[in-house]
């Protein structure tokens, strides 16, 4: 009695082993989750797609408070001018922006919620300008770190100090925006499209005062 389970048992497991090793030799195994490449990218893009709906929400609950920025003053180098919020990225829109002033750059951070305010402005050296635009950020490579920056929404001024000033290399692609507190970068610029030395400005929020 006690041999015939064992034998049916070996025969068992002779017939599943037989079994495994034609699954194996034909591919036909299943992955596990660890190793399947299809379920590894479905993760990834899961995460991805949390991270952008987090992101969504969060830019909705503060959508409310934000302020576009419509002017920037820094009294330290005689500052003052407009600032213009285009609604695309496109280099043919920004660079006619930048004949109206200085430009926050539509994907940046807007006024009163966490994140970098991205101010773009030309600078000219020349001797004779004609057109004053290309001036808009003459002297920012002048500010001192300490010294005060506003920029101003319709209602509120926004108050940041300035904690850098440097002189971005020809080949720099990328300046760093963090997404946390509440920063501000102002960059000179030739255009757009093209890659050139600029001054880059970094500053942090100290304050926001009422305007009216």
């Amino acid at each position: 009695m006690t041999q015939r389970p064992f034998s049916f048992a070996m025969t068992f497991l002779a017939l599943f082993a037989l079994s495994f090793a034609f699954m194996a030799m034909t591919d036909s195994l299943p992955n596990s989750p660890s190793q399947n490449p299809a379920g590894q990218k479905s993760s990834g893009l899961l995460s991805e797609a949390k991270n952008a709906s987090a992101g969504q929400t969060f830019a909705q609950q503060d959508s409310a408070s934000a302020q576009a920025p419509v002017r920037v003053v820094a009294k330290n180098i005689g500052l003052d001018v407009t600032v213009v919020n285009p609604a695309t990225t496109s280099v043919d829109i920004l660079d006619e922006a930048l004949t109206q002033g200085a430009v926050r750059y539509p994907s940046s951070a807007l006024l009163n919620v966490d994140g970098t305010v991205l101010l773009f402005g030309h600078s000219s050296y020349l001797p004779i300008v004609y057109k004053l635009y290309y001036k808009t950020f003459n002297g920012i490579q002048n500010l001192k770190v300490g010294q005060t920056v506003s920029v101003y929404s319709g209602t509120t001024e926004y108050r940041y100090s300035v904690t850098g000033v440097r002189t971005a290399n020809a080949n720099e692609d990328t300046i760093e925006l963090p997404a946390t507190g509440k920063h501000l970068v102002l960059v000179t610029c030739d255009s757009f499209a093209t890659k050139s030395t600029r001054y880059v400005v970094n500053a942090d929020f100290v304050g926001a005062y009422s305007v009216n």
